[in-house]
């Protein structure tokens, strides 16, 4: 509350809506990753059930990202946080294509409600920590302000998972493509980690390498594993 006081007594009316917009901006722009992670989580999932692991996915990860907002400027700085969780994208990525292919032919899926609401949660507070930072910077402060920026990318995220989930049943290259940006994310994050850019200093081409041999990476990985004989069959 005292925040929000001090906020208001040294911005005018204009600063605030230019502080609104720049978070509704930043919404927009950055929900494409974490729409793209939902979308291929509940793709699996009996149509009546995609939307409350939308729903549900979305606003429980939003909960936790309210929690990590205190601690978020200082995990970005620690050592092995963002490589962890490229690491973890990555997995997730390539779990993720494993089960469309089992959903496809018919085989045994990991598909359940909440596996997919676990997924959804795990994927998108691993990449939120640039969008949790970006909106508390926008918001300076104002605790309604990032409240309401938090807020408003449940909806942006739902809608915009919940209509990538409908085309990737018209066109599966979709899921492929998803994977490949998540792959991409994983890169950046691995890259971006503070004990990579103490210890190699990579430049901005190498980073930009490493980020398109993981997106190709994960879909080679994922065909690989298709291929191995089932345990018990030959």
């Amino acid at each position: 509350m005292h925040a929000d006081l001090q906020w208001e007594s040294t911005h005018t009316p204009g600063q605030f809506l230019l502080a609104i917009l720049g978070i509704v901006l930043i919404d927009i722009v950055l929900a494409g990753d974490n729409a793209v992670v939902i979308a291929l989580a509940v793709r699996t999932l009996p149509q009546r059930q995609r939307l409350w692991g939308i729903l549900l996915g979305a606003g429980m990860a939003v909960l936790l990202r309210v929690a990590l907002t205190a601690v978020a400027a200082q995990l970005m700085n620690v050592n092995y946080i963002k490589l962890a969780g490229g690491l973890l994208i990555l997995w997730i990525a390539v779990k993720l294509l494993l089960q469309e292919e089992q959903g496809r032919t018919g085989g045994r899926t990991a598909g359940t409600l909440w596996q997919a609401v676990w997924l959804i949660m795990v994927a998108d507070v691993t990449m939120s920590l640039d969008n949790v930072l970006a909106v508390a910077g926008a918001s300076k402060g104002h605790l309604g302000l990032l409240l309401f920026g938090l807020g408003l990318s449940i909806p942006l995220v739902v809608f915009t998972s919940n209509l990538l989930a409908r085309l990737m049943d018209r066109y599966p290259i979709i899921i492929y493509i998803g994977a490949a940006i998540l792959g991409k994310v994983g890169g950046e994050m691995i890259m971006t980690d503070r004990l990579t850019t103490v210890l190699f200093t990579p430049p901005l081409w190498l980073v930009y390498v490493v980020e398109a041999v993981l997106a190709i990476g994960v879909i080679g990985l994922a065909l690989a594993l298709r291929k191995r004989p089932v345990r018990g069959e030959r």
